[in-house]
C-alpha cells in the first residue's frame, strides 16, 4: 500500500505557490481585490511519492453525461427484447463485429474500434450520485447529492491528479479544468450538486471552471411537474461565435455568473474591462499571482475554439458539448492534465439525461445528436494529431436506465444502476475491446461486473497514480484514491 506523504514547495508567507495560482479560479466569490482561498486553511494532506507507477497517459479527458443515458439505447441494445424495453429505436452494425449501437449513433459507430467498452458496470445506488461515479467515496445518498460541500465526500478525481501529479512538466495550463461552465449552476431553483470538488484536499484542488461565451441558437420548452422553462438551449445548438473563457466571477455556492450581471454585455467584454482595470495595480501578493492565470495567453487561445477551422467545429457538433470537446482537445495539446466536460442540467432540473419523461423526443432531437458528433469527432481529430495514444478518454455517467419503459408522454425511463454501460478511449486502453455482458433485458450483469471504484483506479494507473496510494483527511484517516478497488487489466495494452 502507498501512502501519499509530501513534496509542496512553499512561498516565504507558509502558502504554495498553487494556492496561489488557484486564486483566478475564485475571483468572484470576493471581487477582484479581495480574493478568498477556499480550503487554504483547511488541512491538506501532503505529499510524497514513496514509487511511482509508469503513466501510459500524459492526459485524461473525462466526458461526462449528467442525468444517466440508457443502455438499452446506445451500447447494449436488445433488438429481440419485448418493445416496451427495446423502445423506438434500432441497432446499427458498428466497427466492431458483433457489437451494434444505437441507430442515432451513426459516427460513433465508426469510432468503435477505437474503444473499450464496458456493458457490465454495476453498483448499488440508482440516484444522481456524480460523486460516487468520480471519487472514490464507498457510498452516496441523496443529502450528500445535493451538499457539495458535506465533510464525508472524497476528492473529485480530477482533484487527486491536480493534488498528486500536478501541472504537466513545462506546461502553464492549470492541471485541473471544467466546463462548459461552473457544475450545476445553469438549472434554476435548485442548489449545486455534488461532485466535482476537491473535498479535504482543500478548494485550491477544485477544479478551474470556465463559462461559454456565445449565444444558443436554437429555443425549446421544457416542463417537469409544474415547472415550465422556455429559452434558448445550448446542448441543441449555439452560434459560430461560442467559445469559452476563465470564468472569473461565479461564486463557489450558487448565485450569478458574470454573464448574467448585465443583460447587455457579454462575459467576455466584461471578461476583457476587468483585465484592462486590474492591469494597472501593483504585481504583488496575491493579486498578481491569480492574475498571472487569468491573463494567460496559453489558456485563453486554448479555449478560444473560434481559432479552429470551421470543418473541424462542426465535426464536433455546433453544441455546447461539442465546442466543450473541441476545447478540452485544444486544452489537453497546450499542456493541461485532466479537463472535465460535463453534459450539464440547463434550465430545469430533471434536464440533461435525466430521461423520466419525455424520452424518445429527447433522445432524438438533442442527446444521442449530440453525444454522436462530439464523441466520434473528439477520438477521430486525437488520433488524426497523434494524441489517443497519449489521452485517455473516459465517457461516463452515474448510473444507466429502466429497461422497461414508463408510460408517461413521450416514454419514460428511471433511475437504474444493476447494469449500464461506460467508454473508454486511448491512453493505454485497448482498441476494439468489448468486456462484460447483460441479461436480455440490459438490466442486470451477467458476464464480469464492474464497479464504477474499478474504472476510477484504471484512470489513475494509466495515468501513473497508483490505485492502492492512501490520501491522509482532516482526522488522518488514510483514504483510498479509488476506494479500494482494481485495475480493469482485460482492457488494457
Amino acid at each position: 500500500m502507498l501512502t501519499i506523504l509530501g513534496n509542496r514547495r512553499r512561498l516565504c508567507d507558509g502558502s504554495t505557490r498553487r494556492e496561489f495560482l488557484r486564486a483566478g479560479a475564485t475571483i468572484g466569490a470576493l471581487g477582484l481585490n479581495g480574493l478568498a482561498l477556499p480550503g487554504m486553511s483547511s488541512k491538506v494532506s501532503a505529499l510524497t511519492v514513496n514509487g511511482k507507477l509508469p503513466a501510459r497517459a500524459k492526459s485524461c479527458i473525462l466526458l461526462y453525461l449528467y442525468g444517466a443515458p440508457s443502455q438499452v439505447e446506445t451500447f447494449d441494445m436488445k433488438p429481440a427484447a419485448p418493445v416496451e424495453v427495446r423502445g423506438e429505436f434500432k441497432p446499427i452494425p458498428s466497427s466492431v463485429p458483433g457489437s451494434p449501437v444505437c441507430e442515432l449513433l451513426p459516427n460513433t459507430a465508426r469510432v468503435m474500434d477505437r474503444v473499450s467498452l464496458i456493458r457490465s458496470v454495476t453498483h448499488a445506488y440508482p440516484i444522481h450520485g456524480v460523486a460516487f461515479a468520480t471519487t472514490g467515496i464507498p457510498n452516496i445518498e441523496v443529502a450528500m447529492e445535493l451538499s457539495p460541500r458535506d465533510g464525508r465526500h472524497h476528492p473529485f478525481m480530477g482533484s487527486v491528479v491536480d493534488h498528486l501529479l500536478g501541472p504537466r512538466p513545462g506546461s502553464t495550463l492549470p492541471a485541473n479544468i471544467g466546463l462548459p461552465w461552473r457544475f450545476s449552476s445553469r438549472r434554476e431553483g435548485e442548489v449545486p450538486r455534488a461532485g466535482p470538488y476537491a473535498s479535504f484536499l482543500g478548494g485550491q484542488h477544485d477544479p478551474v471552471w470556465c463559462s461559454m461565451v456565445g449565444d444558443a441558437n436554437v429555443r425549446c420548452k421544457k416542463t417537469l411537474n409544474q415547472q415550465v422553462w422556455e429559452g434558448g438551449e445550448p446542448y441543441r445548438g449555439v452560434d459560430d461565435q461560442a467559445h469559452f473563457a476563465l470564468d472569473v466571477g461565479a461564486p463557489v455556492q450558487g448565485g450569478l455568473i458574470l454573464d448574467r450581471l448585465n443583460g447587455r454585455q457579454s462575459l467576455l467584454q466584461q471578461y476583457e474591462r476587468q483585465l484592462r482595470a486590474q492591469s494597472s495595480l501593483p504585481s504583488t501578493g496575491i493579486d498578481a499571482m491569480a492574475w498571472d492565470l487569468v491573463r494567460s495567453p496559453e489558456l485563453r487561445n486554448a479555449l478560444d475554439v473560434r481559432k479552429e477551422p470551421e470543418r473541424l467545429r462542426q465535426s464536433y457538433g455546433m453544441t455546447v458539448f461539442g465546442q466543450g470537446a473541441l476545447a478540452a482537445r485544444r486544452l489537453v495539446e497546450a499542456g493541461s492534465r485532466f479537463v472535465s466536460v460535463f453534459w450539464d442540467e440547463f434550465g430545469l432540473a430533471g434536464s440533461g439525461w435525466d430521461t423520466h419523461w419525455n424520452h424518445f423526443p429527447r433522445m432524438k432531437e438533442e442527446l444521442l445528436p449530440g453525444l454522436d458528433k462530439a464523441y466520434a469527432g473528439l477520438i477521430l481529430d486525437l488520433e488524426q494529431r497523434g494524441m489517443l495514444d497519449e489521452t485517455l478518454v473516459l465517457l461516463l455517467s452515474e448510473h444507466g436506465r429502466t429497461p422497461r419503459l414508463q408510460n408517461v408522454d413521450g416514454g419514460g425511463r428511471d433511475h437504474w444502476s444493476r447494469c449500464y454501460s461506460v467508454v473508454l478511449a486511448g491512453g493505454g486502453t485497448a482498441r476494439g475491446a468489448v468486456l462484460g455482458k447483460s441479461d436480455k433485458i440490459g438490466g442486470d450483469v451477467m458476464e464480469r461486473p464492474v464497479s464504477p471504484k474499478d474504472v476510477l483506479a484504471t484512470a489513475y494507473h494509466l495515468l501513473g497514480i497508483d490505485p492502492e496510494a492512501m490520501l491522509i483527511d482532516r482526522t488522518n484517516r488514510p483514504i483510498p484514491v479509488a476506494g479500494g478497488a482494481s485495475v480493469i487489466r482485460e482492457i488494457l495494452t
